[in-house]
């Protein structure tokens, strides 16, 4: 599969962070009780799990490393398995969880399609990669946390619309990377 070039990746990824913000600016009661919903949601954790699987199983599938070469069929298979017992025996926060995989993931296809960018600007698209590895990690480990941030973030209609807010300029700025820079 080739690999996107970072204008496209950058207005697939403004978007895709932009469109939540305007839904909670527009309606921030209806957005935070969805959104409180999310961390215990089994729909959504074996909607993100599933996903994220099969996003791994074909990084795997792509790897040339040939140290792994002769193993690569048993650990495709345990890795599909993995994914699946995950969503029957750790269904606790299994949303989070998937979240959290998918961050990781596409933090790496951020950092790999910004790497050979001759600008500086690929420096927000690669810190905005390693803050997604960070909040991988830390939900994969802690997924509880999400609903505490979520818990804070939806407190009031006010503070929902300041962070959608924030956000909203933050997807704008790398949409805006993606049409003019990238």
């Amino acid at each position: 599969m080739p690999q996107p070039s970072l204008a496209s990746l950058s207005i697939l990824l403004g978007l895709g962070y932009l469109i939540p913000q305007i839904y909670g600016l527009a309606r921030p009661l209806e957005f935070g009780e969805k959104l409180r919903k999310f961390p215990r949601s089994n729909g959504w954790g074996y909607c993100l799990v599933g996903l994220a699987t099969l996003w791994f199983l074909r990084t795997v599938q792509q790897e040339d490393i040939a140290d792994f070469a002769a193993y690569k069929r048993i650990m495709l298979f345990g890795f599909a398995a993995l994914g699946i017992a995950t969503c029957i025996y750790v269904r606790d926060f299994l949303a989070v969880r998937g979240y959290a995989v998918l961050l990781l993931l596409a933090a790496k296809l951020m950092v790999d399609t910004a790497r050979w960018v001759d600008t500086e600007w690929r420096l927000v698209i690669v810190l905005w990669a390693y803050l997604w590895v960070l909040g991988g990690m830390w939900f994969t480990i802690s997924p509880w946390r999400v609903r505490d941030i979520i818990l804070w973030k939806t407190a009031n209609p006010q503070r929902i619309r300041l962070i959608c807010g924030i956000r909203g300029l933050f997807g704008l700025l790398v949409i805006g990377l993606g049409l003019f820079v990238f």
